[in-house]
């Protein structure tokens, strides 16, 4: 029998080329071509040449030379691994044992080959069934007289669904990301534009923050100072607060403040609206989603330990563990612990930071069991970097040094705690039953967000208010769902039906009895701020609830080279809200809408080239009318952002491309002014467009040489604004041109020594939508080296790093309506790890 792969849980079957990871570039249309055009343009062109190649291609399988790159592992993980890196099926006449272990290859080799060489000393053999597939079966013959054939995997394994996807030639992206309830997908099967950032970049790069790893993306930008006590960002220009980032696909339930790198097995970036895939967000997002996979215990024994320090004297520490336990291995726990503490590179300002997290998971013959739990606290002492705003001054002015502190005493405490429980099980050969439970906290006391100060005058003259805020914030998430695999006729079906909930209450005091009087300070030679008196009461002001239905199915057609995936989701948003001071509800808000999604990839020369389009949208919740419109009282339904995109993704062997061309139009409210009537009405009837065009590489060069990064165009505009005043204007936070390009160096005549380097450019964008205020446009470079060695026998990394090597001032980015950010200073990073 054949093992459905990618989304199904307890089985390993990779349809042909159903799980390989590759990435493209190809031509992209006119402007005035929109992908919408792409869907019928693709079927006309390439499905002759789809049916052509289908017959021709099942003679060259056999024979044809292409990379890989398996460790050693148990051989069901292995086979899954040959298969996304063959684009064979595999199929196994019985059940594998789950001590069986598969030997290691790397290198570039025909399939027979390298299957070959994974079932060696494995007592197994295999046979060609037809072009597209291989039988494995046991030998009772020497394992020298094995035959060798098309690939498909069958009989009772894990779970694919969550099976995480291998790295990508260079180790620093993975071939495959979760793509929300459709769950783990091959990039050449995905209709999407997604880049997964492994652990090893991670620690290669010395990232302490989510934003540290973000850095790698053309699309993203940053939405809050360096320097500062949380993290926002954009995606294709389009804001995701760091509370809209999900932990293995669920909201909800991450620190807050800033995420921890320690526990990241995975970084997954999805560009554009994910609604019908994640769900609706806590705050809205719609230009993208960020998911987090956290680390698990490998097949091998980890301990290693991590000594670190940053500029100007933070020191840290971290430690990993891992092990596997019992006779068959089936019981993993992972420990990560991390501290540190020290002064930053802004001046005299000090972060303390302390975290613990414990990942374990159980493998049963047809069930698997997951707990992630954590604890963290992040506290900011004397100080924080900027936000500056323009508005009243009117125009920009230069940035200040980047390591300026001009809020020296201000003080943030944050702490988060949080569980996650994740459970499946198999009903039979194709179906599995999952589910997920999960609950966090996160509170904080002090000056979170007066963080900024306005400009009256070209010396840098300012107005700031300081305030002293508290609050906290209860999550619980859920969800269960029915996932499988059929066929009807030639047509194969993987679908998924599920079911989710997500809980949000919080906490706030009222900031008005803890407001500082306003003073007079300056950017360049800021002086002390004046402070507030203590905060007041914690009182509950918000209860949020999202549930949603959802069901899904990717199509496969003529031998899985033609991928149609469709679904929809019905959402439902309720809310209430309180007034911090008074404790009147203002806001009871009940809302549903049905998302949909549609996505097609097609491979008509083969599995390294896929041809992309989709359509999918975003939700945002609407808005309860105040008293001061005419429709006091009304709700407004929630904003339905919608995106059409094509692409083409090339898969070269050891380097990858990806080109996107896309538009995403998003609705806002805006005042609606009628002909005597005083007050006027709120209404969802404003947009913004932005269209766009990305480029994304990734991969090995050479064996020594690796690329990472890329470069996208943005052009976004504000069609519809209040009394059309800024209608056709640029969208503000919305640069044309963005680029970042990273390259290693494994140096040839020093063995164990890596050179790095990255380059970041950012066009001039607006601040305000009169496009009255512009920031210029900024480039940082940041340079790093590593060298790997063993000691008395242990193996060790030494790695350093600048990030803005040019010690550059610059202002970054936009926070808010004529808010700008500050960028990095320079800052120096030096490490040490030990596996002991």
């Amino acid at each position: 029998m054949r093992l459905p792969a990618g989304e199904t849980r307890s089985r390993i079957h990779q349809p042909r080329n159903n799980d390989m990871i590759r990435s493209g570039k190809g031509r992209a249309r006119k402007p005035v071509n929109w992908p919408v055009l792409a869907l019928s343009g693709v079927l006309a062109g390439v499905l002759p040449a789809l049916a052509m190649h289908a017959e021709a291609a099942q003679g060259s399988e056999e024979s044809l030379q292409r990379p890989f790159d398996i460790p050693a592992q148990p051989l069901s993980a292995a086979l899954l691994a040959f298969t996304r890196q063959s684009g064979l099926d595999v199929v196994v006449d019985g059940v594998l044992e789950a001590d069986l272990r598969s030997s290691a290859i790397k290198g570039s080799y025909s399939a027979e080959q390298a299957l070959g060489l994974l079932l060696r000393d494995s007592g197994l053999g295999f046979r060609w069934v037809d072009g597209s597939s291989v039988l494995i079966m046991r030998l009772s013959v020497p394992s020298e007289a094995l035959e060798l054939g098309s690939i498909g995997i069958s009989g009772t394994l894990l779970s694919a669904h969550d099976e995480l996807p291998p790295e990508y030639a260079g180790g620093q992206v993975a071939r495959g990301s979760r793509l929300g309830i459709l769950g783990n997908v091959d990039i050449m099967d995905a209709p999407f534009n997604v880049t997964s950032y492994t652990a090893q970049i991670i620690a290669d790069q010395q990232s302490s923050s989510l934003a540290g790893v973000l850095y790698n993306d053309p699309s993203v930008r940053f939405a809050t100072s360096d320097g500062l006590n949380a993290e926002n960002f954009t995606i294709r220009g389009f804001d995701l607060v760091s509370t809209d980032v999900s932990l293995n696909g669920m909201y909800g339930l991450l620190p807050g403040a800033h995420v921890p790198t320690e526990f990241i097995e995975r970084v997954e970036v999805f560009k554009g609206p994910a609604a019908m895939l994640f769900g609706i967000s806590p705050f809205g997002a719609v230009g993208g989603a960020i998911n987090i996979v956290p680390k698990r215990a490998g097949e091998e024994p980890l301990a290693r330990l991590t000594s670190s320090y940053e500029s100007d004297a933070r020191l840290g520490l971290a430690l990993d563990l891992g092990r596997r336990f019992g006779a068959e291995q089936r019981l993993g726990v992972r420990i990560n612990a991390a501290w540190a503490d020290g002064e930053t590179g802004v001046e005299d300002q000090e972060k303390l930071r302390r975290f613990f997290s414990l990942g374990m998971d159980y493998r049963g013959d047809n069930w698997k069991l997951e707990l992630d739990a954590y604890s963290t606290d992040q506290n900011q002492y004397n100080g924080s970097s900027l936000h500056v705003g323009f508005a009243t001054l009117g125009r920009v002015i230069k940035a200040p040094d980047a390591d300026t502190n001009a809020l020296r005493g201000i003080y943030v405490d944050q702490d988060s705690e949080g569980v996650i429980v994740r459970g499946e099980y198999a009903l039979g050969e194709q179906w599995t039953a999952y589910a997920a439970l999960g609950k966090a906290r996160y509170r904080y006391s002090g000056y979170l967000n007066g963080t900024r100060v306005v400009v009256l005058d070209d010396s840098g003259n300012a107005r700031g208010q300081t305030y002293h805020q508290a609050g906290d914030y209860e999550r619980s998430t859920a969800e269960t769902g029915l996932q499988g695999r059929f066929a009807t006729g030639s047509v194969g079906h993987q679908v998924v039906l599920s079911v989710s909930g997500l809980s949000w209450e919080t906490g706030l005091a009222d900031v008005s009895r803890s407001t500082s009087a306003s003073y007079i300070t300056n950017i360049y030679h800021p002086i002390y701020p004046l402070f507030p008196g203590d905060v007041g009461r914690v009182n509950r002001t918000a209860e949020n609830t999202f549930t949603s239905l959802s069901l899904a199915d990717t199509l496969s057609f003529i031998d899985d080279r033609l991928l149609l995936t469709l679904g929809a989701r019905s959402q439902r948003v309720r809310n209430k809200s309180w007034n911090s001071r008074t404790l009147v509800q203002s806001a009871d808000y009940d809302e549903a809408r049905l998302t949909p999604v549609l996505g097609l990839v097609v491979k008509p020369w083969g599995p390294s080239i896929s041809l992309y389009a989709n359509y999918i949208e975003g939700l945002s919740a609407g808005q309860y009318v105040g008293d001061t419109y005419a429709n006091a009282g009304d709700t407004l339904e929630p904003y339905q952002t919608k995106q059409v995109e094509a692409g083409v993704k090339w898969d070269a062997g050891h380097f990858a491309n990806t080109l996107s061309l896309y538009q995403i139009t998003k609705p806002s409210a805006i005042s609606v002014y009628t002909a005597g009537v005083t007050l006027p009405e709120l209404k969802g009837d404003g947009e913004q467009r932005n269209r766009g065009l990305e480029w994304n590489v990734f991969g090995q060069l050479t064996p020594q040489v690796r690329l990472l990064g890329g470069i996208a165009y943005l052009q976004g505009k504000l069609v519809s604004t209040a009394g059309g005043n800024n209608d056709g204007n640029d969208a503000p936070a919305v640069p044309r041109w963005t680029g970042n390009l990273g390259a290693e160096w494994d140096i040839p005549w020093l063995a164990g020594l890596t050179l790095d380097a990255r380059v970041t450019y950012t066009d001039s964008q607006y601040l305000d939508p009169a496009n009255d205020l512009e920031l210029p446009s900024w480039k940082r470079f940041d340079a790093g080296a590593r060298y790997t060695t063993r000691i008395a026998g242990k193996a060790v990394v030494f790695r350093g790093s600048v990030l803005n090597l040019a010690d550059s001032n610059y202002w970054s980015g936009r926070f808010n309506d004529g808010i700008a950010t500050m960028g990095a200073p320079r800052t120096v990073k030096l490490s040490a790890s030990v596996d002991f």
